[in-house]
């Protein structure tokens, strides 16, 4: 527990410390004209209060993503802590801040649109694919799997029940894409947030009471996944693509502009998109510190459960066993209406960014149908592979947390390409160093696991090394001929 306590208090002082130095390095100007202000639509770009700005955003990049993915992570022991915390601190908050920032001062563009700006327009088109793509299997895989898990809570499991409720979702999704943002997802969202947050808090308060015996980061980092189970998954480079969302997530970056569009004046940036990313990171960090609790403090038998369980049936059987009624109606919303809250949004960044890369105006109705209509047609090609072939998403989603990861690089390296052209200075260094740290990550990742390249994963931390050294030395040559 002293090491859970020291992670809360870490990420606390990250937000006050460093979240200035990222904010005074970028230079917020308060008198400057944000897109909700001079570009209003009454459709995606409208000013909101600050508040439900932050709530929304909050949950656009939360989901279920800093719950599963720390449940999933906690079986790499203490490390799990350190991850959370550094990584958000200085690579997540980073990536999130400078992405709904440059989008602000572009007048709201898309994700693309911020790589073309600064990695040039053939990596934006490769970006444009890449987003739409994962949008598009964030958005399909959270219409089947809230799905699957609603058919078991009515209490009939079938075919027929599942496609109900697959129509229910996918009519909500489609509502939510085309209506404009202050009219469902600006009073749905913050009621979400908030028992996302109550839960969290709730098994935080849990934690206190019951004080249990959890491994701490002087018990050493290592050796903790073979007790959980998994094999031949190292820390490095699994443990960074497995807990995303509590870190650094590049599904984040196609969300952050979402807000963009929403803000008022920018010296709100740090506190909207640094402070929702801090917030997801105590969430995580809770989970980890629950899911350790369960997996190595005797908490599986506990709850009448087996440490092999998955994440969704720990958090059902957690918050079952703690919080009584409330946390099995908290936990519901958990595995059920969180992920049904990413698709959503997801299904609605893939509509603007496909809208600015083919100049398309999305105030009008009928505008915002013709690039709807396609990508719900995808989406449903998407389900209907996943019906006829269980396995479908196995395969598909081995894929996801490394593209997920894959994104976040291209927007840090945008993100130092802009400081370096703007700022001047050494302020560069703050997006670069984690740029090239994730980099090495996702190269090192495709090269070793079996998704992969199936590379011995005893050349891990070599060719992690190497990619960081050539990535340096790239960035040392663009930086002479930049000059």
């Amino acid at each position: 527990m002293i090491s859970f306590l020291i992670s809360i208090v870490a990420l606390i002082l990250g937000y006050l410390i460093y979240g200035r130095i990222v904010d005074r390095a970028f230079g917020p100007d308060p008198r400057r004209k944000t897109p909700a202000i001079e570009m209003q639509d009454g459709v995606d770009y409208i000013p909101l209060p600050t508040w439900k700005v932050y709530m929304i955003q909050f949950l656009n990049i939360a989901g279920t993503g800093p719950i599963f993915g720390a449940i999933m992570g906690a079986k790499f022991g203490p490390s799990s802590y350190l991850w959370i915390v550094l990584g958000c601190i200085f690579a997540g908050a980073v990536h999130d801040y400078m992405c709904g920032m440059l989008s602000v001062r572009h007048g709201g563009a898309g994700f693309p649109d911020l790589v073309g700006d600064y990695l040039g327009k053939r990596t934006q088109r490769v970006m444009l694919v890449f987003s739409i793509v994962l949008l598009l299997l964030v958005g399909t895989v959270f219409v089947y799997s809230p799905a699957l898990i609603l058919g078991d809570i009515a209490g009939d499991g079938s075919r027929g029940s599942i496609m109900l409720w697959v129509g229910i979702i996918f009519f909500y999704y489609l509502i939510a894409t085309l209506l404009p943002i202050d009219k469902l997802i600006g009073k749905v969202y913050p009621i979400f947030a908030v028992a996302l947050l109550f839960m969290a808090v709730a098994l935080m308060v849990c934690l206190f009471i019951k004080w249990p015996t959890l491994p701490e980061l002087w018990d050493g980092l290592g050796g903790w996944s073979e007790k959980a189970g998994l094999k031949n998954q190292p820390i490095f480079p699994c443990l960074f693509i497995t807990i995303a969302c509590g870190a650094i997530s590049g599904f984040h970056a196609t969300q952050s502009p979402l807000m963009a569009r929403c803000i008022r004046n920018e010296k709100l940036g740090r506190s909207v998109f640094y402070g929702s990313m801090i917030t997801e990171g105590f969430v995580a960090l809770i989970w980890a510190a629950v899911a350790s609790w369960f997996f190595f403090s005797g908490g599986a038998e506990e709850v009448g459960s087996s440490m092999s369980a998955a994440a969704p049936a720990v958090v059902t059987k957690v918050s079952e066993n703690w919080l009584g009624l409330m946390g099995g109606i908290l936990a519901i919303l958990g595995v059920v209406a969180a992920p049904i809250t990413s698709g959503d949004t997801a299904f609605r960044s893939a509509r603007l960014i496909v809208a600015d890369f083919v100049k398309l105006p999305q105030k009008d109705i009928h505008k915002r149908l013709a690039i709807a209509i396609p990508l719900f047609a995808a989406s449903a090609f998407l389900l209907w592979y996943n019906i006829a072939d269980a396995n479908g998403f196995n395969v598909i989603w081995r894929y996801f947390g490394w593209s997920n990861q894959t994104l976040a690089v291209f927007m840090l390296w945008t993100a130092t390409v802009y400081l370096y052209r703007t700022k001047g200075g050494r302020w560069y260094l703050i997006t670069l160093l984690p740029a090239l740290f994730m980099t090495s990550v996702c190269v090192t990742f495709i090269m070793v696991d079996k998704i992969g390249l199936r590379l011995p994963q005893t050349l891990a931390p070599l060719i992690g090394v190497i990619t960081f050294a050539i990535s340096s030395f790239l960035f040392y040559l663009w930086r002479t001929r930049s000059k």
